[in-house]
Order: C-alpha cells, then structure tokens, then sequence
C-alpha cells in the first residue's frame, strides 16, 4: 500500500537571505521527497518562513516599515531563492498566521491544563541604552563550559553547549553593546524537569526516531535516570516583541522557538483547507501517517527535547524521525555569518545560473549522517563537467543523431534490442571484460538497490552507483562504436540497435537521476517524447518503434570563469581579513612613531605626511556651548535624488524614534544615493526643522570638505547603532 507520509524542513528565519550553507537541508529534503513521490506514495512537503522575534522587530525600526512588511519582503525572497534551486514545496506558509497562532495558543491551554506551566519570577538581561529586555540571542559573551568568545546567551556554536544566558562570562548586549542590567520580570514555563517528560523523553529518544549519534547525544543531555538534568523551559519574552501573545498574558509574548515548529501544523492546515487533506490523520495521536523533520545539527536540541514533549503532552503525536544533517563548509572553512563566510543562494544564481549543477554535487556528498559536507569549488566544476557532461549527456549526444537523421526518430524493436545489448549478440564489438549479461537488464536491476539508497537518504552511494552504471554504459558505446557503424551500409540495423541501447539506457539512468536533477528530467522528458517519469517505470523500455524528438542540447558544461567571478563578488565573505594581531599593532605604533614631525604653534604635532592647508580654527566656544548641540548616529535607510534639484539628495534616517526623518543634503555632487543605503553617519538631531523647496528637513548630516575638491561624509565606528548620542 502507497504510504502517507509529511514531511517538513527547518523554517528559515525571516532576517536574512539563503545561503548555500542552507540549502544543504532543502535539496536533501527535496531529493527525498521527490523520489517518495516517484515511487507512488502520498508525499506532502510544508515549510515556512520563522518571522517573528527581536530581530525582526530591530530590522523591521531600522528599514522604516512594520515588522508584517519586512517578513513580506522576504517571504517573496525567499520563495524566489527555493523556486531557483527546484525546491517544490506543496505550501510555503509563514509562522504569522491564523493557523499557527491557533495552534500555539491551543497547545499552550492544553498544557495549562495539565499543569505543565509554571509562572515564575527570573532574573533578565536588560538593555539600559534600548530600553528593553534581552532575548538569548542578543546577549554574547563568554561559553561558561568551554570559554569561547562571542557566543550566543542560549548555546554555544563551539561546544554545543546549552546554557541561561546569565552564566555567560562578560556578557554585552548585541543590540547597543553595553553591559546588560540584571532586572525582575514575570516568565511562563514549559515544566520539562516534571517527571512525565522526562520517563517520555528517555523512552522516545531511545526509540529509533533519532539518528544513532544524535540519540547518543541527547542521553548525554538527559543524563543517567534520575539525574533530572533538564531544565524548565522559558516559553515566554517581554514586550516589546513581534509574535502571538500568550492567552491572558498581557505584554508578555511566545518565544519564537515555541510558535517556530508549530509552524509546520501551520503550514499543512493551510495545505488541508486548500487540497481537502485530513489534518487528523497526519497528526493525531495513533496516526498511521509518516512524519519527518529534516533539520540542521545545531537545532537538534529543540527538536529532539523540547518539541516532542510538547506534541506528546499536547495530545499530538511525535514525529516519526528526525534526520539531522551537518554543517557546510567552503573550501574546508567553516561558513559563520557573524563573520560574513557565506555565499547567497542569489548570488550563485547571479553567476552559475544553472542551480542543478549544486543539486548533484551535494547529492554526491550526502550520506545520511551529521557528517559535515564540504563544497570545494574546484572538485565542484571537476566532478559537474566529467559526471554530468562528460559521463550522462553525452550518451544522448552521441546516439541520438544517428536515431533523427538515419531512421527517422524511430528506436530499434525489442527483438533487435535484446540483441544488440547482449555480449553475444554483438560478438567480435564488445571489450571482453564487458559483463556476460544484457546490458539494460544490468540497468534495470539496479531500481531497487538505488530506491533502498534514496530511502537511507544515502544519496552519495546512490550517485555512486549511478556513475558506476553510466561507466558501463560508455564502455558499450566506446566498444560498439556508432560512428564507425554508421560508415558501413551493411551496419545499418547494428546502428539503429546500438544507438537505441544507449537512449534506452539514458532513459533509465534518468529516472535514477530525476530526483536529483528534476528540471533536467522534464527536457529529457520532452526529448524521449514520453511522459513523466516514475520509478517503476525503470523495468519497463520504450516500446519497440518509438519516436524521440530531435536532440536538443540538454546540458552545458560549467566553466571555472562563473565560479572565480561568484568568488571575487563575495571576496570579502570567503577570505575574511582577520584582526591585526598585537605584533602588528606594536609594528603600526612604531611606524607612526619613527614618522618625521613637524611642530606647529601650540605644540601640534602631526606626522608630516599628514599636515595640509585647513581653514582657520573658529572661535572657542565653552563646553556649556558644544552640550546643546545633540549629535546622533542614523542609519541611512533610504538616499534617493531630489526632482528639481541640482545639489540635494533625500535621505531617510534612523535614529532610533518612532518615525524616520527626512534630510534633505547637499552631497549630490559626491556620491551615488545606492552606496548611501544602509550607511551610518552623524546627524545634528535637534536643530530646527527648515522647510524646503522640495519639503521639510528635520535635521542635518555631517561632512567633512576642505579647499581641495572633495566631500567626505562621516561615519562612527563600527558597534555604534542608531539614536546613540554622540558626546
């Protein structure tokens, strides 16, 4: 019987954009998925965008607009990026919608109910500069188990670690950078120390639903019974935050990794109304449906503990397994977007444009297990260029031909192909180590071997094995050799035979591909002239007579020149410069130091090379004089020219209140509105409004200029955010 089977990727977070890093998870769920539903059974695949949290917010204050209009903009990016790389979900949902919020808001009364909530008084960080308390994720400092700097109040990227955010070691506020204050405020909690999550947590991580070394690492969490290792969980953050308010809770809100995978019910609800799919049947309790999350390593955590007990106590069932998957790394170096080593699933498109090519070689490097996966560019344009061109497309590309222009597009019949593909059939053509069999038989047998693989998300085996296949397949045409056939007149039924052998095999191989390469699939699809391609389909040949289209170059091969231009686009992301070390630094002093001065009245002294013409110092003021002068950071969300204008560009600027201002600047001579959006600079905050021409100004940005030409505007250093004043 077909099986029915949900299947789920881990929600990306609405606050960035897909890198390559990411989509190691959706093309392994996606291959999966596609193969399960060759294979003819019911398949449902959901996903969505994770939108809400502080992030969002401080992003949304930032860009001028509301938090529901940033996670707009990038659900569309996002669902771009996917829709590149033939990631097909069956819905695309968002965590900000009615659906999840029903179903969080449910699961929270249900444990309520069952006494599995506990309000209690903590001890949180606050941000004295913004005004706020601090989410994990916006306080860093030191791991309190391994000493790593700048990781994160929740857990450490290093050692994997799980910690409150008040044993981090020198802790700052990601947000403003100052030291946080320890303040009282009301939090709710999921009681995962009660006694009935932890006899079900110790029974259902050792159930099979996790991966051996995954399974193993969460006994090493859950410690030795009755050890009680596991903590409360905080399900709760204080206004102001972007998210679902907890049912008679005012001002306090659902932490997002509460309402996050409760957006995979979210997104399959949706699914249901629109497909007149039962809900119940995939997610209640005692259901015979198949549930699986495909996640990262680094979330294993939440999902393995934290959500099961929540399905379980909620009165939901638990997923059936969970597949974690490694990290990627490019070249052999960790990819961090903290440090900016990452490239954008936009940009490979932008440069490589043909996204099957990264399908394959992550399909040749995944195996199923937490094992990290490493993208070495070079090996990627090498492997593409022999396995996909050289070994796959080319089979059609050398028989095809022959089939259009000598027989009218017609394959051999079925008593000459079995003739043809036997070794005895073609005595005398065929290398002697060539197997003793029928070589689309050799192919056919392979279905299930290479299904079991795809099943075991085995897929490095499974391309293995294909490419073992496609060798045989070379090795028949190098033997048979159609283009010397096609010079012999008497060879003709040889030609016609060997060459509809070989499409026979592409077809084949193709299936065993289509998960991998499912665009590819579709215009081999059109060139055999049949129609879409199943599993099964592999025991099954063309019918004896049947007509192909003219050939049609399928695929091209990928030149180094697009992946070196991809590289220098993002230079400074995989070659980070690192820090000056402290002999560096002494070695700059000392530079400076032997630098010949000059001194001028006053006991001035600069490095020669630096003295020039200024304008004359003006006036002194006093100090009561400078302080009523509110100089500010802004964040420069929007620049644009000013119709009618010939000096003046209109900017948007971010200094930290309610609503952006407008600037209107005389800088137009100097630079070009794009390289100013997203800038920092210095503003005059509190000078009097001035109206303009072309509107009002409410405010003035600061720039440098001397007698020479030039306009230079200026910019703080970098941790400063907007609304600091400037003193």
């Amino acid at each position: 019987m077909p099986r029915k089977i949900l299947v789920t990727s881990a929600l990306p977070y609405a606050n960035g954009s897909i890198h390559l890093g990411h989509l190691v998870e959706y093309i392994q769920t996606d291959i999966w998925v596609r193969f399960q539903k060759m294979s003819g059974n019911t398949c449902h695949y959901v996903c969505a965008d994770d939108t809400h949290g502080t992030p969002i917010m401080l992003r949304a204050e930032k860009e001028g607009i509301t938090p529901e209009q940033l996670i707009a903009k990038v659900w569309l990016e996002h669902y771009d990026d996917f829709r590149a790389f033939h990631v097909a979900f069956d819905n695309y949902g968002s965590t900000n919608s009615g659906e999840t919020k029903e179903f969080a808001e449910g699961i929270y009364r249900t444990l309520k109910a069952e006494n599995l909530i506990d309000v209690r008084s903590i001890e949180q960080y606050y941000d004295p500069l913004k005004k706020m308390f601090l989410p994990d994720r916006f306080i860093k400092g030191e791991c309190p188990k391994c000493g790593a700097k700048d990781q994160y109040g929740d857990n450490c990227e290093s050692c994997g670690a799980a910690y409150a955010p008040t044993e981090l070691k020198n802790p700052y506020s990601a947000v403003s950078g100052a030291p946080p204050e320890l303040r009282q405020s009301k939090h709710y909690f999921f009681k995962l120390s009660s006694p009935s999550c932890q006899q079900f947590l110790r029974e259902w991580t050792r159930s099979g639903s996790l991966q051996a070394e995954a399974s193993n690492k969460m006994q090493e969490w859950l410690g030795a019974e009755g050890d009680n290792k596991l903590t409360d969980w905080d399900i709760s953050r204080d206004a102001p935050y972007f998210g679902f308010e907890i049912p008679d809770a005012p001002g306090k809100y659902f932490y997002v990794w509460l309402d996050a995978p409760v957006g995979y019910m979210g997104s399959f609800k949706q699914l249901c109304k629109t497909k007149g799919i039962s809900f119940d049947d995939f997610w209640r309790q005692g259901s015979d449906a198949e549930l699986y999350h495909f996640i990262g390593k680094d979330i294993l955590y939440f999902h393995a503990l934290f959500w099961p007990a929540m399905l379980q106590h909620a009165g939901f069932r638990t997923p059936t397994k969970l597949f974690a998957h490694g990290f990627l790394t490019v070249n052999g170096e960790k990819m961090s977007k903290s440090r900016g080593t990452f490239i954008t699933a936009r940009s490979y498109v932008d440069h490589v444009q043909n996204t099957e090519y990264l399908r394959y070689y992550y399909a040749a490097k995944l195996n199923g297990s937490m094992e990290d996966l490493d993208l070495n560019l070079d090996d990627f344009v090498a492997r593409v260029n022999s396995d996909l061109i050289g070994k796959y497309i080319n089979i059609a590309s050398r028989s095809a031909g022959f089939i259009s222009k000598r027989f009218d597009g017609k394959l051999a019949d079925h008593a000459l192909l079995a003739k043809c593909a036997s070794t005895s059939g073609l005595a005398g053509k065929l290398v002697e180590d060539f197997p003793k069999k029928n070589l689309l038989e050799v192919l056919q047998d392979s279905a299930e071997q290479i299904a079991e693989m795809y099943e075991a998300r085995d897929y490095s085996r499974a391309t293995r094995t294909v490419g073992s296949l496609l060798d045989l397949i070379n090795a028949y045409i190098d033997a048979t050799k159609p283009w010397e056939l096609a010079k012999d007149p008497s060879n003709v039924e040889w030609l016609q035979g060997v060459c509809s052998v070989a499409l026979q095999a592409f077809r084949i191989i193709t299936i065993y591909l289509k998960p991998v390469l499912p665009h590819l699939a579709k215009d081999v699809e059109s060139f055999l002239n049949v129609g879409e391609l199943n599993w099964q389909d592999a025991h099954e040949l063309l019918p004896s007579g049947h007509g192909i289209n003219a050939y049609q170059h399928l695929m091209s091969r990928l030149d180094p020149k697009c992946i070196e231009a991809m590289v220098e686009a993002n230079k400074q992301s995989l070659q980070p410069t690192p820090p000056p070390t402290s002999q560096q630094r002494h070695a700059e002093h000392q530079q400076h130091a032997a630098a010949p001065i000059v001194t001028e009245p006053g006991d001035a002294t600069l490095p020669l090379k630096n003295v020039t013409m200024i304008a004359p110092i003006a006036e002194t003021i006093s100090i009561e004089d400078f302080s009523k002068i509110d100089l500010r950071v802004a964040h420069i969300i929007n620049a644009e020219h000013v119709e009618g204008a010939e000096k003046l560009l209109k900017l948007t600027l971010d200094i930290g209140e309610p609503q952006p201002r407008t600037v209107f600047a005389g800088i137009k001579s100097a630079y070009d509105p794009e390289k100013l959006k997203g800038r920092m600079t210095v503003m005059v905050a509190n000078l009097a409004p001035r109206k303009m021409k072309f509107g009002l100004s409410e405010g003035m940005v600061l720039a440098a200029s001397g007698e020479t030409p030039g306009l230079f505007v200026l910019s703080p250093d970098s941790g400063a955010q907007p609304g600091m004043r400037i003193k």
